[in-house]
C-alpha cells in the first residue's frame, strides 16, 4: 500500500509540474526532443527494414544490426535536431520578446550544420528527402507571392519528364554520382532485368542461386 501511495504521489506531482505555464517553454523543447526520437525510429526502422532485407548481403545477425543502426541514427539525429532547434527558438523568443522569421531561419540552421551536417548516409537521404520538398514549396510560394506567374498549364508533366531523363541519363553514364541506394534499386530494375540463365532467376529470382 504505501508503494501504490508514493507511486500516486509521484504521479502526482509529475503531473502538477507538467500543468505549470512557467515551465511550459522547457517542457516544449523535452516534449520535441521525445517526438523526435519516437517519429524518426517509427520512419526509419520499416524503410531500413525493406531496402537491407531486398540489397544487402550477408547474415541475418549482420542486416538486423544495420536496421539497428539506422533507426538508432535517424531517431538520434532528429530528436537532437528538434532539441536543438526549438531550444534555440525559445532562447531567441525570450531575449527578443517576441517571435520573429528569422528566429526560425537562424535556428533551424545551427541545428542542421550542428546535427544533419555530418556527411552519412542517414544525413543524406534526410537532406535530399527535404531539398526535393523545399523546391516545390519554393515554387509554390514564389506564385503566391507574385514573383513569377502564375502558369496556364500545370508544370507537373514536365517537372516529372526532366527528372526521369536526367536520373536515368546520370545512372547509365555517370552513376557513382548517385547516393548508393538508389544506384543499387536502379540497378535491379534496369541492369540486372537484362541477365538471366532459366526459369529460376528469369521469373523467381533475380539472380542464380547457389
Amino acid at each position: 500500500m504505501a508503494g501504490s501511495d508514493l507511486v500516486k504521489t509521484l504521479l502526482y506531482t509529475v503531473n502538477n509540474v507538467l500543468q505549470q505555464e512557467k515551465y511550459k517553454a522547457v517542457l516544449a523543447v523535452l516534449k520535441g526532443l521525445r517526438n523526435g526520437a519516437v517519429y524518426g525510429a517509427k520512419i526509419r526502422a520499416p524503410h531500413a527494414l525493406v531496402m537491407t532485407f531486398l540489397f544487402r548481403g550477408g547474415s541475418l545477425q549482420s542486416k538486423l544490426k544495420a536496421i539497428a543502426q539506422a533507426t538508432y541514427t535517424h531517431s538520434r539525429n532528429l530528436a537532437l535536431f528538434v532539441f536543438t532547434y526549438k531550444g534555440l527558438q525559445e532562447l531567441q523568443q525570450h531575449i527578443q520578446g517576441k517571435s520573429l522569421q528569422s528566429q526560425a531561419f537562424l535556428a533551424a540552421c545551427i541545428g542542421g550544420w550542428l546535427v544533419f551536417g555530418d556527411n552519412n548516409n542517414i544525413n543524406s537521404q534526410i537532406n535530399m528527402y527535404l531539398l526535393s520538398r523545399i523546391l516545390f514549396a519554393l515554387s509554390r510560394l514564389a506564385v503566391e507571392k507574385g514573383y513569377i506567374p502564375q502558369p496556364k498549364r500545370d508544370p507537373f508533366p514536365l517537372f516529372a519528364t526532366l527528372v526521369w531523363g536526367i536520373v536515368l541519363w546520370l545512372f547509365e553514364y555517370y552513376p557513382h554520382t548517385l547516393q548508393p541506394s538508389l544506384q543499387s534499386s536502379m540497378t535491379y530494375l534496369y541492369h540486372d532485368s537484362n541477365v538471366w540463365h532459366d526459369i529460376t532467376d528469369f521469373l523467381l529470382y533475380n539472380k542464380p542461386r547457389t
